[in-house]
């Protein structure tokens, strides 16, 4: 029997959720900040989770600035200043965690995905329940992916995007690696007859992380490792560690707001469409 919503409820309220937010970028200083629609962009990030199942969560805003603090505050959101000399958001993320040692899963969601959709969010709860219902361990990492595009012609411009990061997958969902390369790679090139196999097999990543605590406790003691190293990406360092990581498939990525240029014309767009 699929797990009930005062299960999934429970569930929820063992789960912290941490929002790391930093002022600094080197494409977009203050990305947390900008105003979309008239509303600070991490305080839709903080709304969409409020949509979620994980409104019975915790919820913390982890940052380095005490100008995101004031905003945070402001909506009424809770916030923790943390270290400002963290080499990654993910160690941010285990700074606020230490101080609530009794949830035994923490939910890592950026700061800057104010349209992350409350749907995909469910998604990784059901998948953690269906670990739970099932009596099976708890997996080190739970994440999402969703398919890279639905025709040849945009699969291959995504494959050949470095900035793109792609994700195989095993049948179970257990991942199998992460990369900037275009992977799986077609040997005989693209057929016709592979149009089939475009939303099953090629899959773009999206960074949200539902760890286990112990598993963010190990993830961020390790020093980087080789392939993370190369590919810059983080999550490279637990496929090396071992950890054992599953991914949920949504039907489509958020919008981006990646840069100025984004934001001002995403709000041209809401103020046309009112």
């Amino acid at each position: 029997m699929p797990f009930k919503d005062v299960q999934l409820t429970a569930l929820a309220q063992q789960v912290l959720v941490v929002i790391p937010a930093r002022y600094g970028s080197t494409r977009f200083e203050g990305k947390p900040l900008a105003l979309i629609g008239g509303k600070p962009m991490i305080q839709h990030v903080v709304e969409r989770v409020a949509e979620s199942l994980f409104a019975q969560s915790t919820v913390v805003v982890a940052t380095d600035d005490e100008r995101i603090a004031s905003v945070v505050q402001g909506f009424g959101g809770v916030v923790q200043i943390t270290n400002p000399n963290h080499p990654s958001g993910s160690d941010r993320v285990w700074e606020v965690a230490q101080n609530y040692p009794h949830l035994p899963y923490v939910l890592n969601i950026q700061g800057d995905e104010p349209f992350i959709k409350p749907t995909a969010l469910n998604a990784v709860l059901d998948q953690l329940a269906s670990f739970v219902e099932a009596n099976q361990s708890t997996p080190d990492i739970l994440t999402l992916v969703t398919p890279l595009a639905d025709s040849i012609e945009g699969l291959q411009t995504e494959l050949a995007n470095p900035n793109c990061v792609k994700a195989v997958r095993a049948v179970s969902g257990q991942v199998l690696y992460f990369s900037r390369a275009g992977i799986p790679f077609v040997r005989d090139g693209f057929t016709s007859a592979d149009a089939g196999l475009v939303g099953q097999s090629f899959f773009r990543h999206l960074g949200l992380y539902l760890y286990s605590r112990s598993a963010l406790a190990r993830f961020v003691s390790l020093p980087p490792s080789p392939l993370e190293l190369l590919e810059k990406l983080e999550q490279l360092r637990a496929m090396e560690a071992g950890f054992r990581v599953f991914a949920s498939v949504v039907p489509e990525a958020p919008i981006g707001v990646d840069t100025p240029e984004d934001l001002a014309q995403l709000n041209a767009l809401l103020e046309q469409i009112g």
